[in-house]
C-alpha cells in the first residue's frame, strides 16, 4: 500500500479543505437560518430581490463569484481594506479567504435546505406557544427550531460537501498556494498539471470521496436520529 501513502503535501491538502469546510459550515450557520426564516416568514419589498441575492452563486460561474469576492474582500476591495485596517483581518490570499469563498458558494444550498424545512412546520404549533405567553424567540426556540432541525442537518452536510468540492471560486479569490489556500480540489487539480502527478491526484480524489460518503452516512444518521427523538417527544 506505498503507493497510497500520502506525501506533506497531500496531508496538508486534505486538513486544509477539512478545516475550510467546517468553518465555512459553522460560520455560515447562523446566518442561514436568519436568511431562510427572513424569507419565509419575512413580509417586505425586496424579498424576491434578496432570494435572487441569495441563489445567485449557484446561477453565476464560480470564477465570476470569486472574482467579486477579491474585488469586494480583497486588500484594496471596501470591505477588505476596512477589516484589514480596523480589525487586522485579511481574507485575501489567506485559508480564511478560501473558507469565505467556500462559504459563499455554499451558502444557497444550506439556506434551501433549511427554508424547505421551514415551510413545513405547521404554524398552529408556534400560535398555540404563543397564545401561552412565549414570546417569538422563545417559540422559535422551543418549537420551531426543534422542528426543523432535520432541515438544518441536511443543509450543513450539503454546505460542507459543496464546500470541500469548491475550486473556481476558491482558486480565483486565494489562489493556490500549498499549505495556505491549496485545498482538495485544488491540489487535485495542480497534481493533473504536472508529469507524474497521477497516482497523487487519484488518492486525492479517493480520499475526496471517501469524505463525501462519510458526510452522507452522518447526515443520515443524525437525520433519522433527531426524528425518532421529535417523534418520541
Amino acid at each position: 500500500m506505498e503507493w497510497f501513502t500520502l506525501s506533506p503535501e497531500e496531508w496538508a491538502a486534505v486538513r486544509l479543505s477539512l478545516k475550510v469546510a467546517l468553518v465555512a459550515t459553522f460560520v455560515s450557520l447562523p446566518f442561514g437560518i436568519a436568511t431562510a426564516m427572513l424569507l419565509v416568514r419575512g413580509r417586505f419589498w425586496g424579498r424576491s430581490l434578496l432570494d435572487g441575492l441569495v441563489m445567485m452563486p449557484l446561477i453565476l460561474p464560480p470564477v465570476v463569484t470569486g472574482y467579486l469576492l477579491l474585488i469586494l474582500f480583497g486588500r484594496r476591495g471596501p470591505i477588505g481594506a476596512f477589516l484589514e485596517q480596523y480589525f487586522g483581518i485579511v481574507f485575501s490570499f489567506r485559508w480564511t479567504g478560501a473558507a469565505l469563498a467556500c462559504g459563499v458558494m455554499a451558502f444557497p444550498l444550506m439556506v434551501r435546505a433549511i427554508r424547505l424545512s421551514i415551510e413545513a412546520v405547521d404554524w398552529r404549533l408556534e400560535d398555540a406557544a404563543g397564545t401561552l405567553g412565549a414570546n417569538r424567540a422563545w417559540v422559535f426556540l422551543t418549537v420551531t427550531l426543534p422542528l426543523i432541525v432535520p432541515g438544518i442537518i441536511s443543509g450543513m452536510i450539503l454546505s460542507f460537501a459543496k464546500a470541500m468540492g469548491e475550486f473556481g471560486a476558491t482558486i480565483t479569490f486565494v489562489s493556490n498556494i500549498p499549505g495556505e489556500t491549496q485545498t482538495l480540489p485544488s491540489a487535485i487539480y495542480t497534481f493533473t498539471q504536472v508529469p507524474g502527478g497521477d497516482l497523487g491526484a487519484f488518492r486525492l480524489t479517493v480520499i475526496s470521496i471517501c469524505i463525501a460518503m462519510m458526510a452522507l452516512f452522518v447526515s443520515e444518521l443524525l437525520a433519522k436520529r433527531a426524528k425518532r427523538r421529535f417523534e418520541v417527544a
